[in-house]
């Protein structure tokens, strides 16, 4: 027997042994960690963007890699927020649908491929009724990144064609950090034009904002037309990375990670504090302000064998915000040098 065909033995009975082995003889292994196999935006405004996350959750032993994704039509694509997952490990699939070319009822399709543990394909349906009468520009609410705690506004056009005597009666946002108002400007016959303002509050909390604005129609066959609003709300001071990894230790050595703190204008780092690694972490402060500070951070391995752990806080001057990151490593003993064999 080959050694090629030895290897192929071996994963096979690998994948057969344990709780997990149902996925090997499973066509659908892959299908199951789809939180659903579609998704219908329903109806939706002409020139509009729509996106949805979909969720992949990994709920077998063996790490999982997501090889690509493709659709049959260009109006529509996806794309995975990492393309690895580890055991239990979950990821978003983002599906973005562009409604400009085309009007009334859209289906398409996309397609995930897997090549680990085996290989797997799974189709997803994607579709929207695209409503001709209302056109929005720009086709959706994009404040792109903002500072938090600012206030900002975005005004978007729209045109309304309703059947009949059929009017937008009224915006609703659930959200009540984003604030709505809809007035209309001029009305041509049965077409209405209307400016809609989006606000969002500087109570919005740190990280990304995608949600929707319900557009309410006296139309009892589409009450609601959605409108997308997405935000990236940022922090005054960023850390990268969050969580600081060093790996496999030896006891006694020493490695060091460089840390990145920024902020939007000039500042200056009073102070590191650890909550319970005392001497087990060093770190070299800058002396002056700047907008980017690079800081060494080195862990020296403890005696001890076994994981470390700790969370830092960042005293930034002037600022009463809460800057921190995590670290953590482990250590584990050599093995005995052994001595070398008799000649």
């Amino acid at each position: 027997m080959s050694v090629q065909r030895v290897r192929i033995c071996f994963l096979i009975l690998a994948l057969l042994a344990g709780g997990t082995g149902a996925q090997a003889q499973d066509p659908e292994w892959a299908e199951k960690m789809f939180e659903k196999l579609g998704h219908d935006f329903g109806v939706v405004a002409s020139g509009s963007e729509q996106k949805f996350r979909l969720k992949i959750t990994n709920k077998y032993q063996q790490t999982v890699h997501i090889a690509g994704v493709s659709s049959s039509c260009g109006c529509t694509a996806a794309k995975p927020s990492k393309d690895t997952l580890a055991s239990e490990e979950s990821v978003d699939l983002d599906i973005t649908m562009s409604t400009r070319q085309f009007r009334y009822l859209k289906e398409t399709s996309l397609t995930v491929f897997f090549d680990q543990p085996l290989v797997a394909q799974v189709h997803i349906p994607v579709r929207a009724f695209i409503n001709p009468d209302v056109i929005l520009n720009p086709s959706s609410a994009q404040f792109g990144a903002i500072a938090k705690g600012t206030e900002k506004s975005l005004r978007m056009a729209i045109v309304y064609a309703g059947h009949g005597t059929s009017t937008l009666k009224n915006a609703v946002s659930k959200n009540q950090d984003v604030a709505v108002k809809l007035n209309e400007t001029r009305r041509n016959g049965d077409v209405g034009h209307y400016e809609l303002n989006v606000t969002l509050k500087g109570s919005l909390p740190v990280g990304d904002l995608r949600d929707q604005v319900l557009l309410v129609t006296d139309d009892p066959a589409n009450p609601n037309i959605p409108v997308l609003v997405e935000a990236k709300v940022e922090a005054e001071y960023t850390v990268n990375p969050q969580i600081v990894s060093f790996g496999t230790l030896a006891p006694g050595e020493r490695k060091t990670i460089n840390i990145v703190v920024r902020g939007r204008k000039p500042f200056a780092i009073d102070k590191i504090e650890s909550e319970k690694t005392a001497r087990t972490f060093e770190v070299r402060l800058p002396l002056d302000a700047r907008n980017v500070h690079v800081l060494p951070l080195t862990l020296i391995a403890p005696a001890e064998p076994g994981a470390v752990s700790d969370e830092f806080t960042i005293a930034i001057g002037g600022s009463s915000d809460a800057v921190t990151f995590k670290a953590q490593g482990k250590v584990v003993s050599r093995p005995p040098a052994q001595a070398p064999a008799n000649p």
